[in-house]
């Protein structure tokens, strides 16, 4: 892909968190920055700066997940010493993580080395060795190490970020399905973790349900979890569009991208008019660079209904891709 159309893409896949359109719409509490997969991929080659710190806490509240967090933001900000010092109070995993990250470049690829070692299937700990053995220069071994996370730990957003890292070709993170109807606004209103138990509560109910766990599933890096919502989803709605678009969008991943679209092309001609087929064809198409066809398809979605959530969406996306 060329830099502009790797411009293209990021910009369009940005206008789904401006356009407030999937779970992520209920304030799911992230520990990294919103650019997260970004971040991290701007140090996928040497560069002589520490290693990204991309830590990530699901929607824990508790004391040791909030001083986690502001650590994280810390180190982010260049504040490496005060970062360490806040990892030092913790024994989890993802401090002692933290804590090796922010002592770059003392010891941090050996300290990791011997994490790894005593938890050989932690995705959290393979992505940031991988991260730290690029930033000293041993591009090969960092990409075994994410290879590691990938196959060992799928079911965890550190699984995910590594992906990206190993398939840098393509957009970060995966595409999320994105349901045409909004979360209640019972759910939204409550906690993030709170929202996260209604959601899971009502996959119990049918197949909305599903798509909204299964959505928040993904905002979340859990995207095992989620394929297997959207797949149970699919099971129960045969005849439903939205349904079999889920679980289509759920079996992408980048190792093997023609799965998901073996699944969702022959949606189309099925399912003519809708627009959720077409909105998803265009996203995954966005996702893996064929800005062409995927305006095509975005186009096709909008012309469906402009005043839906997936119209305005991508009526979005187009916009943006226009603007380039």
């Amino acid at each position: 892909m060329t830099a502009r159309a790797r411009t293209y893409l990021i910009v369009a896949i940005a206008a789904i968190g401006a356009a407030g359109l999937v779970v992520g719409t209920v304030a799911f509490t992230r520990t990294s920055t919103p650019s997260a997969s970004a971040q991290a991929r701007t140090t996928a080659t040497p560069s002589g700066r520490p290693p990204a710190l991309v830590l990530d806490l699901g929607v824990r509240t508790d004391p040791e997940a909030v001083a986690l967090r502001r650590a994280n933001r810390l180190y982010s900000a260049g504040k490496r010493r005060v970062a360490g010092r806040i990892f030092a109070r913790y024994s989890s995993l993802p401090a002692r993580v933290g804590a090796a990250i922010a002592a770059w470049p003392s010891g941090t690829v050996r300290r990791l080395e011997r994490l790894s070692a005593g938890h050989p299937a932690s995705a959290i700990v393979l992505l940031h060795l991988g991260l730290a053995r690029v930033a000293s220069g041993q591009t090969a071994s960092a990409r075994a190490a994410w290879r590691q996370a990938l196959a060992r730990d799928p079911n965890t957003e550190s699984a995910v970020q590594a992906e990206s890292l190993l398939h840098p070709e393509f957009a970060p993170g995966r595409p999320p399905f994105v349901p045409s109807f909004p979360v209640p606004a019972s759910i939204a209103r409550l906690s993030s973790p709170q929202q996260f138990a209604a959601l899971e509560r009502g996959s119990r109910g049918g197949v909305r349900g599903k798509l909204l766990y299964g959505s928040a599933l993904q905002r979340l890096g859990r995207p095992v979890s989620a394929e297997r919502e959207f797949a149970a989803a699919a099971r129960l709605a045969p005849n439903d569009a939205e349904a079999q678009v889920a679980a289509a969008v759920g079996l992408f991943s980048k190792e093997k991208p023609a799965l998901a679209f073996s699944r969702l092309g022959p949606l189309a001609p099925r399912f003519p008019r809708s627009q959720s087929v077409r909105f998803h064809l265009g996203e995954l198409l966005l996702w893996i660079g064929q800005l062409k066809k995927a305006g095509q398809e975005l186009r096709l979605a909008s012309g469906e209904d402009h005043a839906s959530l997936l119209g305005r969406t991508s009526r979005e996306f187009l916009a943006q891709l226009a603007a380039k």
